[in-house]
């Protein structure tokens, strides 16, 4: 499944933690790589509380996929390190793309959408944006800053198809091209169905907003799910429209591409806009 799932997105090469600590220190992030460096927390904590950690691979990957493969819109799932990533990989496409994109129907281009249900985790990644942006490198390119939106919601537990799943009160409007699942937190979602809930150790995150408005995505969208493999099944299970699946166990990610037939013309254009990757 690799070789037909990169036939349609370009992977991030693979380098090395000093690679990568160059490459973000080159990007004034010097903060994250040291906090990166600070001793990991324990698996208890992980599997409890949201871990404050930066996996520097992580977030590496994260910001050539959305380079590589010319990413234009994103909706995040979740808050963090990594939308300071998303937001700083969606600039640099802006600085080589944004001419051509105003010839697409991309009607949010290069626009980050953050959903989070948990405020304080919400308000820490506004500062961290605010404040990477307001550095002496930043206001220099203050011309290419991308819009990054916002939204708190509560996740409850829901049915979806006969299935116990979680769903988010609001979503963004938009349509991303890229979508990253990374949230909710399994612990914080709010009511039961039948007495049952995904806040118990025993049980995994299991969204189901994704195939809701799954109709709506154009075909070459990308989805990337940090881990998340039940949920990641469960969303296969369901999908309606064609879907490579391939599971990247290295780096332990879901990513998904949307193969299904273009809708039109616009649709031709933002596809032959992927294609022509540099």
């Amino acid at each position: 499944m690799y070789k037909t799932i990169k036939k349609f997105i370009k992977f991030p090469k693979n380098i090395n933690q000093k690679q990568i600590i160059a490459f973000f220190n080159k990007k004034g992030l010097k903060g994250i790589t040291d906090l990166a460096n600070k001793k990991s927390l324990n698996v208890n904590e992980i599997i409890s509380k949201n871990p404050y950690k930066p996996e520097l691979v992580d977030l590496y990957r994260l910001y050539q996929f959305v380079v590589l493969n010319k990413r234009t819109t994103i909706m995040e799932f979740g808050s963090g390190f990594s939308s300071l990533i998303f937001s700083l990989a969606l600039k640099e496409n802006k600085k080589k793309y944004r001419n051509i994109v105003k010839k697409l129907r991309r009607n949010n281009s290069f626009e980050l959408f953050v959903i989070e249900n948990e405020k304080k985790f919400l308000n820490i990644t506004k500062k961290r944006i605010m404040r990477y942006q307001k550095n002496k490198e930043q206001k220099k390119d203050k011309n290419n800053n991308i819009k990054v939106n916002f939204l708190f919601s509560d996740c409850y537990m829901t049915i979806y198809n006969g299935n116990y799943a979680t769903e988010y009160k609001k979503v963004p409007l938009c349509n991303p091209d890229f979508i990253y699942l990374d949230g909710p937190d399994q612990f914080k979602i709010k009511n039961r169905v039948n007495n049952f809930t995904t806040a118990h150790k025993d049980m995994m995150p299991m969204i189901c907003d994704i195939l809701k408005f799954e109709n709506f995505l154009t075909p070459g969208t990308i989805i990337v799910c940090d881990g998340r493999t039940a949920n990641s099944e469960f969303m296969l299970n369901n999908f309606k429209r064609k879907w490579i699946h391939y599971y990247d166990r290295k780096f332990d990610q879901h990513i998904f591409y949307l193969n299904s037939d273009s809708l039109g013309k616009y649709n031709d254009l933002q596809l032959k806009f992927y294609k022509h990757i540099k």
